[in-house]
């Protein structure tokens, strides 16, 4: 349960990213210690922000950031540097500590349970780069528990976690009993331990602060815009009313023209009234895929595939044939080879698949390697067309990126400075421009805004093409049509 002792308190904290980009404006709030906080809001909006400013790793504009004295903080990122990769787990774990930690070894064990990550070998000596990328997931997530931190800070902690994975997580922070702060786009997983919420407004650069469970909060959030967007209509028929009042009034000129002055200070008043209905809650719009057309017949035949037990790669028959509209569910354990098969079909490197000649595959990495960081985003959606049809249209490259909400100038900042929800809007935009007859997703609703997700399920379920599909989100899955499902463990 929460005490009363505050951990965090922000006050007047401003803070810009790069030049005038303000992320926060004056922001103010204050979290207790034993508080179980996620923080809400549009990709974008400043969430790993606000972790950074926690940590320490960036420093407030204006304003004052104070933590309890003494209070240790450990945060679960998203990816292991590049210069970790070579590490053992066990030099990994041990770059966590400042001191040197005699026997770590038994922690270790203990944490990589609670994240189930456990096999019959020990790991401890293995490297980490030999790991798949949920299990480095899992890895990145146990080196913030191992340090039992005074304040937990878990930025997408469920991204390539199965179900048992989930369950193991959410049971740890139900039973934790110092401060946890969550980012986190998984509603049920949130919902199991949440008792506040911290929602960043893109629109005003505040923060609000919630009390309540996750659902109980988002269903207050959403009510709450009802209720301004009802507001800001009404106050629309009444400001056009006094303006054609006005009008009315002026044409007969004499005397009367004073009350259409008047009409129109009232009408002004009222534009006053309106509440900035928030940007940051806008939806991406619905959207197509399109299928290559002109494609008949088989469009890939899987006839082996490798699966890793026990890290070693094994081969296995299967029999797979999608034709145009077939939609292939790819299923299986963490660490079984998921990524790796979808990587090597997609690069037509897979022994025992065949995929027809001509056939464009649209490929969505969940780590979006495919996107080159360097470019902005109107080169590469300009870059995808050029190979797709031999031209580039302005036109159309940022009314696709718009409805994907990324309008104005963000089409032209570079793709590494997007937040990671803002790439897979990116990745979306592109599979819209390629026109792929092979679609192929791994993990696609990782980093995105839960408000985006049926919109994007409609758009895989309505895909014409060939699709194979990776996903640990069954409601996701639910929404989708699946012909047919591969599962790698049988």
């Amino acid at each position: 349960m929460a005490s009363n002792e505050v951990v965090i308190r922000f006050e007047k904290v401003s803070f810009e990213y790069g030049h005038n980009k303000t992320i926060l404006d004056e922001v103010d709030f204050s979290v207790r210690k034993g508080m179980k906080v996620t923080i809400m809001g549009q990709n974008g909006a400043g969430k790993s922000t606000l972790f950074s400013l926690i940590t320490g790793e960036n420093k407030p504009e204006e304003g004052q950031i104070h933590l309890a004295q003494r209070a240790t903080i450990a945060l679960s990122r998203q990816v292991i540097p590049r210069d970790e990769l070579e590490l053992t787990v066990r030099e990994f774990f041990e770059k966590c500590f400042s001191n040197k930690v005699y026997d770590i070894d038994p922690k270790i064990d203990d944490v990589l349970e609670v994240v189930n990550l456990v096999g019959h070998e020990k790991v401890h000596d293995r490297i980490m780069k030999s790991f798949s990328g949920g299990q480095q997931a899992r890895l990145l997530l146990a080196s913030a528990l191992i340090q039992e931190p005074d304040i937990l800070l878990l930025d997408e902690p469920t991204n390539n976690l199965d179900k048992a994975g989930i369950a193991h997580l959410t049971d740890f922070l139900v039973k934790y009993k110092k401060t946890v702060i969550v980012i986190s786009h998984d509603a049920h997983f949130l919902n199991s331990f949440t008792d506040a919420v911290l929602y960043l407004d893109v629109y005003t650069r505040k923060i609000e602060q919630y009390v309540g469970n996750y659902v109980n909060v988002r269903d207050q959030i959403t009510a709450r815009m009802e209720r301004e967007n009802r507001k800001n209509a009404l106050l629309s028929k009444e400001i056009q009313a006094k303006k054609d009042q006005a009008n009315a009034f002026a044409m007969k000129g004499g005397n009367l023209r004073a009350v259409a002055k008047r009409m129109r200070e009232l009408a002004e008043d009222l534009e006053e009234e309106k509440v900035d209905v928030r940007k940051e809650d806008k939806t991406i719009r619905p959207f197509v895929i399109p299928f290559q057309g002109d494609l008949i017949g088989d469009i890939i035949e899987i006839s082996s595939v490798n699966v890793l037990k026990k890290h070693i790669p094994t081969k296995k028959k299967v029999s797979v044939k999608l034709r145009k509209n077939k939609h292939l569910l790819l299923v299986g354990p963490n660490g079984i080879g998921k990524s790796t098969l979808l990587e090597s079909i997609a690069n037509a490197r897979a022994e025992g698949s065949i995929i027809a000649p001509g056939v464009r595959v649209g490929y969505y990495r969940q780590d979006f390697s495919t996107l080159d960081f360097n470019d902005t985003v109107f080169e590469s959606l300009a870059n995808v067309m050029r190979k797709t049809s031999g031209r580039v249209e302005e036109e159309r490259i940022r009314a696709v990126a718009a409805g994907f909400l990324i309008t104005g100038d963000m089409v032209n900042t570079r793709i590494g400075s997007l937040s990671e929800g803002q790439k897979g809007l990116v990745a979306f935009a592109g599979l819209v421009i390629e026109r792929p007859g092979l679609l192929i997703l791994d993990e696609p609703t990782n980093h995105i805004n839960f408000r985006h997700l049926p919109v994007i399920a409609k758009a895989l379920d309505e895909y014409e093409g060939a699709m194979i599909l990776v996903s640990h989100v069954p409601e996701f899955v639910s929404q989708i049509r699946i012909d047919e499902i591969l599962d790698l463990e049988k």
